[in-house]
C-alpha cells in the first residue's frame, strides 16, 4: 500500500501526525459527514443522533471521534465533563488531499491530469478553468507544473 506523508496544505488536519489520507474507513467517513455539516461543535450525543441510518452504541461513537481527533481530522474541546467536536478542516481540503495523494501515485503527472480534465463534466472543466484563471501566475503549492 502506498504510504502518503501529509504535506503542508493538510496539517491542519495532521497536526504533526503522518497519515495515509485515503485511509477514513466506512464508519470514520460518516461521522465526518456529520463533523463537516454542523457548524457547531458536536457532542458523542450529538453525532451519534445523526448517524441516523445506524445504530451505534454511544461507546463506539465516543472511541471513533477520539481516534479521529488523535489523527488530526477532528478537534475536541472540553465543555463540562463532555468533549465536543468539530472538523478540523473542510471536507474540500480533504477531498483535495485525496485527490493530490492519487496523483502523486502516478508516473506521468502531466498525463494523468490530462485524463482528469477530459473525465470531468462541462460544468466541472469550466470550475476548473476558472479556479485556474484566478491563480493566475502565482506559484502553486504543489510542483509537477509545466
Amino acid at each position: 500500500m502506498f504510504s502518503y506523508k501529509v504535506p503542508a496544505l493538510l496539517r491542519a488536519f495532521a497536526d504533526g501526525y503522518s497519515y495515509d489520507v485515503n485511509r477514513l474507513g466506512e464508519l470514520e467517513r460518516a461521522i465526518m459527514d456529520v463533523l463537516w455539516e454542523s457548524t457547531d461543535p458536536l457532542t458523542v450525543r450529538q453525532v451519534s443522533g445523526n448517524l441516523t441510518e445506524r445504530d451505534l452504541a454511544h461507546t463506539t461513537v465516543m472511541t471513533v471521534l477520539d481516534r479521529l481527533a488523535k489523527k488530526g481530522f477532528a478537534r475536541r474541546e472540553r465543555d463540562g465533563r463532555a468533549w465536543r467536536y468539530r472538523a478540523a478542516a473542510t471536507r474540500e481540503a480533504y477531498v483535495t488531499e485525496l485527490m493530490l495523494s492519487a496523483l502523486e501515485q502516478t508516473g506521468d503527472r502531466q498525463a494523468a491530469l490530462a485524463r482528469f480534465a477530459r473525465s470531468v463534466s462541462d460544468t466541472e472543466a469550466a470550475a476548473l478553468r476558472r479556479a485556474l484563471e484566478a491563480l493566475g501566475t502565482t506559484d502553486r503549492v504543489r510542483g509537477g507544473g509545466a
